[in-house]
């Protein structure tokens, strides 16, 4: 499918709709599987392109990795934190959580290792991570740039006492999360310090969770910048993945800005997702959240309904705590009554496209004034006129701007195949649920 065509939506909608599970946490309970000892079912989870190259990756390394898709679910069996095999090549693609959690993994064990990735994932930041890694014991043979893939990872392995470093987190909070979950594998005792001036650690919180989910006593925390884990084991266990609140996001912006409703099933109030806080966006913006449960099942369900006829309020945000909705936000401020500022999302500039730009590139063909910032953007109303919305080959842009295309007439979504990064099935889901034409 070269492009995606939205048709504007003649009345307010009344969607029901089942998202993928969250590729964040679907990642992290396979590695914490596979780092565990016996055979773990991982259920609900999501099949996405950056899934399947984690599972690959793992297959790879000798892991026993079996996936039923229909049914959602993979089981892994782990060896106590060694990894099978001893030598492998590994390949990551443009996934950033197989990128760094399985290096630092690698890097934890007795093995030797070759990493390639993808283009883009070439260009990625790694190197606050890797010279961590360095810092602790393993040694890398650069195949390209230093610092960057591909490359060799030759482990540490045990190592006996305690160990301190200093990490910079400003570029990802997926360092720190790589470090916390593989670091009992390999010594008694890692100090973590933080040195940058990022706070948003939702990612990180939810990787603490999970960790004590798989039999982690859990991470220890000496103010609100030193952290502190110890040698430990995973259990294997029946684990459910959450639905994507990522995902879910985009079906309650619709609801936002074309004055209907949205409801997605099986959501967590006591969801691990820093997604989450999205909401409280579309709260300020004059939406209306209730929980409760599907009739027929008693499974839990949240809606979000949006104020009349679309008409949302202009809010000043600082969205670093959730910045994968950055764009979602961008998508629907031209119909806010005011000016939609975004700040704390510099680092966006850096992931599979410059996010920041995108925004800018794209609402300036619809005819919508933004002003880029330092770390953010301002956004200001606007009635969008049609345009063919580049991708970048950046999920999050496709998803995002076809939402403005259900009150815009004439948005056409190029590559829309991008979305396999994270929700294969999105444009297809989509035009069932807004009665969109046939894919």
């Amino acid at each position: 499918m070269e492009s995606f065509k939205v048709k504007p939506l003649k009345e307010p909608p009344a969607i029901c709709v089942r998202v993928p599970g969250s590729k964040s946490i679907t990642n992290r309970a396979m590695l914490l599987a596979a780092m565990g000892e016996g055979t773990t079912l991982l259920q609900g989870v999501q099949f996405s392109e950056d899934s399947l190259y984690f599972m690959k990756a793992l297959q790879d390394m000798g892991f026993d990795v079996q996936a039923d898709q229909e049914a959602c679910t993979i089981r892994v069996r782990g060896f106590g934190g060694h990894i099978p095999r001893e030598q492998a090549t590994i390949y990551v693609g443009s996934a950033g959580t197989a990128a760094r959690f399985l290096t630092a993994f690698a890097a934890m064990s007795n093995g030797r290792y070759r990493f390639n990735a993808s283009e883009q994932m070439n260009k990625r930041p790694m190197r606050e991570l890797f010279q961590a890694l360095e810092e602790l014991g393993a040694r890398f043979t650069w195949l390209g740039d230093p610092y960057r893939f591909p490359m060799e990872i030759h482990g540490m392995g045990r190592r006996i006492g305690e160990y301190r470093i200093q990490l910079n987190i400003d570029r990802s909070s997926q360092f720190l999360s790589a470090l916390l979950m593989t670091a009992p594998l390999a010594m008694d005792l890692l100090t973590v310090e933080l040195t940058g001036k990022r706070s948003a650690r939702s990612y990180v919180a939810m990787t603490e969770k999970m960790m004590r989910q798989f039999g982690h006593s859990g991470v220890l925390k000496h103010g609100e910048d030193c952290y502190q884990v110890r040698k430990a084991s995973y259990h294997a266990m029946e684990y459910t993945v959450e639905p994507d609140v990522s995902a879910a996001c985009y079906f309650y912006a619709a609801a936002a800005i074309t004055g209907g409703s949205a409801i997605v099933r099986y959501m967590q109030k006591e969801s691990l997702q820093g997604d989450m806080r999205f909401l409280d966006v579309l709260e300020k913006m004059g939406c209306k959240r209730q929980w409760g449960r599907m009739e027929e099942t008693g499974e839990p369900a949240l809606q979000i309904i949006g104020p009349e006829n679309g008409i949302l309020k202009g809010v000043d945000v600082d969205m670093s705590d959730f910045s994968d909705q950055t764009l979602t936000l961008a998508a629907i401020a031209p119909f806010a009554d005011g000016p939609v500022t975004v700040h704390g999302v510099a680092h966006i500039r850096r992931q599979e496209s410059d996010r920041l730009q995108a925004i800018v590139n794209e609402l300036n063909k619809m005819g919508i004034r933004c002003e880029m910032l330092e770390d953010g953007v301002t956004i200001y109303p606007g009635a969008p006129t049609g345009a063919q919305i580049e991708t970048y080959q950046d999920h999050r842009v496709a998803m995002s701007f076809a939402l403005t295309g259900l009150r815009t007439e004439g948005i056409e979504i190029l590559n829309p195949e991008c979305c396999r990064k994270t929700f294969a099935d999105y444009f297809t889901v989509f035009a069932k649920v807004f009665k969109q034409n046939k894919l």
